[in-house]
């Protein structure tokens, strides 16, 4: 009886071992992850190319969340015909890469759009969309598309602000897009003054 007792307080100290391991091991994962993924945003604001995007209406039921402001975006409504390399004759999830190029007004608007990976051009931008759900159009229409910018996070209360004046076009961002086309929101901005900033950290 000693002897299995003894060997059941191994086999239980040895089960305990090993779940401490694992969520050590977990917790060191979960930790690299997410400094992962503020180091990689962080990159994003600090050095990636910043352009200038006006915002366009939105639903005002949707427009504040919470803590946050619901934003859309000129750019966000992509015509058909800036489409090069032809259209996807099927729907399915798609992604849309989308060369942006300054504009005499000083914001940032679509020149060309594709279904495949664009190639860098000078004075330009790459931004890559999210994957979205697309549904064949013709040549003379336009599809939504969402770049991962769609939410800006406010203290509690400071919406209000962007609310009124959504309607106006006079807010607009400031956004950093990384060179895999990524983008992060860096300024909000109200008649072309700086409301809320992105801290890198």
């Amino acid at each position: 009886m000693s002897f299995l007792t003894d060997l059941g307080v191994t086999l239980d100290a040895s089960r305990r071992r090993r779940a401490w391991i694992a969520a050590v091991v977990m917790a060191a994962l979960q930790t690299i992850v997410i400094g992962y993924v503020i180091e990689s945003r962080a990159s994003i604001l600090e050095s990636g190319s910043e352009v200038l995007l006006k915002t366009a209406p939105v639903d005002p039921r949707d427009l504040l969340r919470g803590d946050y402001v619901t934003l859309n975006y000129d750019i966000s409504r992509v015509p058909a015909s800036t489409v090069v390399g032809g259209m996807p004759t099927e729907a399915g999830e798609k992604t849309l890469w989308v060369r942006l190029q300054k504009q005499g007004d000083g914001f940032w608007g679509i020149a060309e759009s594709s279904f495949s990976p664009l190639q860098s051009k000078p004075d330009t931008v790459l931004i890559e969309s999210l994957p979205f759900n697309y549904y064949p159009v013709e040549a003379d229409q336009s599809f939504q598309v969402d770049y991962g910018i769609e939410r800006f996070y406010v203290p509690e209360g400071k919406g209000h602000d962007i609310e009124t004046v959504r309607t106006d076009g006079r807010v607009s961002v400031a956004a950093r897009i990384s060179g895999g086309g990524e983008a992060q929101i860096r300024t909000l901005m109200i008649d072309g003054k700086p409301v809320y900033e992105e801290p890198l950290y």
